[in-house]
């Protein structure tokens, strides 16, 4: 009973959080920014504290957010965040495929690439350094079945619209 008690509470808890956070599950939303003052350095902090104190999250929560334009004009707003029991409880092997696909140098260039504009394994076959045709579409594979990429019309790859910010979250996380 006391499992199911918790459960219950942690599923409430995630249902607030998204519904604070402006979004549906598993999918990514524009939401406004909060109320800051002008000289306020950790604004989305405070107001992701302010969103924690509302849903009675005592271990906190952790979100990650972007508002971003990749060089082909392409515009992403998103954001995503959970309360800290959920991080810290759930399966953390269920994201090492997706760790593993972007831990290869040759994976992060074609993710950059295409996002870029080069689209297409042809394209990204006349890179220099990126390795054989082979070699590229086992790449590809790789970062496909990870979802870090899906392909598009014709041939054509792209990073998908909620992915785009996480992956610049994980590489300014990777930089810290």
């Amino acid at each position: 009973m006391d499992l199911e008690r918790r459960v219950a509470e942690l599923e409430r808890r995630l249902a607030a959080l998204e519904q604070a956070a402006g979004r549906a599950p598993d999918r990514g939303a524009s939401v406004p920014s909060p109320k800051r003052e002008p000289d306020d350095e950790f604004w989305a902090l405070h107001g992701l504290k302010d969103q924690l104190a509302g849903l009675g999250a005592d271990n906190g929560g952790v979100l990650f957010t972007g508002a971003v334009r990749t060089p082909t004009g392409k515009r992403y707003e998103w954001q995503y965040g959970l309360v800290t029991d959920t991080v810290l409880e759930g399966d953390w092997a269920d994201a090492a495929e997706s760790f593993a696909a972007l831990g290869q140098p040759v994976r992060l260039r074609l993710l950059r690439e295409i996002l870029g504009g080069r689209c297409t394994a042809a394209e990204l076959t006349e890179l220099d350094g990126t390795g054989t045709t082979g070699q590229i579409y086992h790449h590809l594979r790789q970062l496909t079945a990870a979802g870090w990429l899906h392909t598009a019309a014709r041939g054509r790859y792209e990073v998908p619209a909620d992915r785009v910010v996480p992956l610049l979250v994980m590489l300014t996380a990777a930089g810290r």
